[in-house]
C-alpha cells in the first residue's frame, strides 16, 4: 500500500515541477519582450547608475593619491651588487632590520641613508631625485617624511619579529616584490579615515588575487588558519 502512494505522488510533483518552471519562464520572457511595461529597463539602468557611483565615483572621492617626498628606487638598493650580495631577506634588512629588543625598525631614518650617501655633494648616482634627496634631506639632516602604505589603524598591534623570525615569512608574502620595483607607487589615502587603501585593497569588489595585495584582518585569519595557528586569531592577540 505504502509503494503504491509514493508511486501515485512521483506524477503530482513531477507535474509540479513543470508548472514552476514553466511560470519561472514565462515571467523572464515578459520581462524580455516587454522591458518597459515589466520595468526591466528601469531596473538595469538604476543598477548600472549604482555600480558606476559606488565603484568609480565614490572611490575617486573617498581617497586622496598623493606622491612620496622623493623617488626611491628598490630595484638599485636592492642589487645585490650594491648591498654585497647576501640572501633577498639580508638585502631587506640592510635598511628594514630589527632592533635589539626584536621590535621591527620599519621604514628606515636618515642615519641609515647617510650610511651610504654621507657626503652631499657627491651623489652616488646620476638620477636628479638624488641630487634633491642630498642637498633637502642629507645636507639638512632632515627626516623623509615618507608616506607609510602598510600603516594599521592603532588598535591594531603586529610583530613583524613572530612572523619574520618566528614564523619564517618571506617579506614579499604580505609586501610584494618592492625589491623589484623601481618606482614608488601613489600613496591612497581614505579621507574619512586616514588609513591607507592598501590596508583594505584596491579591488573594490573585496575581491584577493595576491596575498599581498591588501592586509584585512581575514586575510590573517585565514593564513593562521592554514599554517595550524587558529589559536591566534582570537580578538586579543591582534587588538590591544
Amino acid at each position: 500500500m505504502e509503494n503504491h502512494e509514493s508511486s501515485s505522488d512521483k506524477p503530482a510533483l513531477s507535474q509540479w515541477i513543470e508548472s514552476l518552471i514553466e511560470i519561472v519562464l514565462s515571467y523572464y520572457a515578459n520581462l524580455i519582450s516587454h522591458p518597459f511595461k515589466s520595468g526591466l529597463v528601469y531596473f538595469l539602468g538604476g543598477l548600472l547608475h549604482a555600480l558606476f557611483v559606488g565603484w568609480i565615483l565614490f572611490p575617486v572621492a573617498l581617497y586622496s593619491k598623493q606622491v612620496q617626498p622623493i623617488h626611491f628606487n628598490h630595484a638599485i638598493h636592492a642589487d645585490p651588487e650594491i648591498t654585497e650580495g647576501g640572501t633577498e631577506l639580508e638585502r631587506c634588512l640592510a635598511c628594514h632590520g630589527f632592533r635589539e629588543d626584536g621590535s621591527f625598525a620599519g621604514i628606515p631614518k636618515l642615519e641609515t641613508c647617510v650610511e651610504c650617501h654621507d657626503d652631499p655633494e657627491s651623489p652616488l648616482g646620476e638620477h636628479p631625485e638624488e641630487e634633491r634627496f642630498l642637498k633637502e634631506y642629507v645636507a639638512k639632516e632632515k627626516e623623509i617624511p615618507w608616506l607609510v602604505y602598510s600603516k594599521q589603524p592603532d588598535c591594531v598591534y603586529f610583530s613583524h619579529i613572530a612572523h619574520v623570525n618566528m614564523g619564517k615569512l618571506e617579506c614579499r608574502t604580505c609586501h610584494g616584490d618592492h625589491g623589484k620595483s623601481e618606482l614608488l607607487p601613489r600613496y591612497e589615502k581614505n579621507r574619512l579615515t586616514g588609513i591607507s587603501r592598501n590596508i583594505w585593497g584596491k579591488n573594490i569588489a573585496g575581491l584577493k588575487f595576491n596575498t599581498w595585495d591588501r592586509m584585512k584582518m581575514d586575510d590573517c585569519a585565514e593564513c593562521h588558519t592554514k599554517k595550524g595557528h587558529e589559536e591566534n586569531n582570537a580578538c586579543f592577540v591582534c587588538h590591544k
